[in-house]
């Protein structure tokens, strides 16, 4: 095959599975990199063989990305800053929203024939909380603390379709929203979906707030990223990406249940909502669970099932895979 698949962000959860998944399927592979330093344990750790390469390339630079998208038929935007890690307490709105642009700005000058961004469901929530949500729910939330990672996601998916309308001429755009993101880690560099696993197998949860989320299996989520890629009526469409729901503590069942003694510290212990809330104001991490607390996210795929044939795997395989992995990796 000949076509070249650009990857920004390529040292993320979410990037390493779409690397593996178009090396798989004869695509010629160029993945941004902040430093290139990072080239060989991202290349350990696709683990597949084929055409990939690397590039250098910041969100909050212009350096690179004409280079990086030089000679690409698809370009597959995955980068994006969480308030989690590094980015604990600053700002991810502004990296966000202008490396989207950028990566798309780019894309344009290279002629690009497709880009598809990794939004997320907290770009499609629904004004009363737990109404059903589908491809056309956006997220309208206030500028508050708790609310920065989705109003980053929905201002960056907001302005990629703003520019497609204003650029007749291409590229074309595609946006996939994932929800939690589970499945087997390839690394340390975990994902915060991920983490969530790690603190309950270390015995880090010792009671659980009353919250939960739809689960999406990384590896059905590289699938759908490439499909989405060139699947003629893909073109101009978001796609939700959400399996079965979860509250925390049926996270917590599963693990007991399914690993025996290696879940010995996962916590059935449920938290009361008012400590939740009586902690928010004092706490940055309390502050952004409240809002969830109690609330069963409705999110329909049933757009990607019909127009791509998409599915993903059971939520208890994939929180099981991901329990697995982590444990294998020495990471518990």
């Amino acid at each position: 095959m000949s076509e070249s698949v650009l990857v920004t962000g390529g040292s993320g959860f979410v990037a390493g599975y779409v690397v593996r998944e178009l090396l798989g399927r004869g695509y010629r592979v160029r993945a941004t990199l902040r430093s290139l330093r990072r080239a060989d344990a991202v290349r350990g750790k696709v683990g597949v063989d084929g055409d990939l390469s690397f590039v250098a390339a910041d969100l909050l630079s212009d350096d690179g990305w004409d280079a990086a998208t030089e000679g690409m038929t698809y370009v597959v935007h995955t980068a994006s800053p969480m308030p989690v890690g590094e980015h604990r307490g600053q700002d991810i709105t502004t990296p966000a929203r202008h490396g989207t642009r950028r990566v798309l700005q780019a894309a344009r000058r290279a002629g690009v024939r497709r880009v598809v961004v990794t939004s997320s469901t907290a770009a499609a929530m629904p004004a009363v909380p737990g109404a059903p949500a589908d491809e056309r729910t956006w997220t309208d939330l206030p500028d508050q603390r708790r609310y920065a990672y989705p109003r980053a996601k929905t201002l960056a998916e907001r302005d990629a379709w703003r520019l497609i309308r204003e650029w007749p001429d291409g590229p074309e755009l595609t946006t996939v929203l994932p929800a939690n993101i589970q499945g087997p880690a390839l690394d340390e560099d975990l994902s915060p979906s991920v983490g969530l696993i790690r603190l309950m197998l270390s015995g880090k949860m010792p009671v659980l707030p009353r919250m939960g989320y739809p689960i999406v299996d990384v590896r059905d989520l590289a699938v759908l990223h490439a499909e989405a890629m060139t699947a003629p009526a893909a073109a101009g469409q978001r796609f939700i990406a959400a399996g079965e729901f979860l509250w925390f503590r049926e996270i917590a069942a599963i693990l007991r249940d399914r690993l025996g003694p290696a879940a010995a510290k996962v916590s059935l212990r449920q938290l009361p909502n008012w400590v939740v809330r009586a902690a928010a104001p004092f706490n940055a991490e309390m502050d952004q669970l409240a809002p969830s607390l109690g609330v069963r996210s409705n999110l329909s795929s049933a757009h990607a099932e019909k127009l791509l044939g998409w599915r993903t795997r059971p939520a208890a395989e994939s929180v099981t895979d991901t329990a697995h992995s982590l444990l294998e990796l020495g990471l518990v």
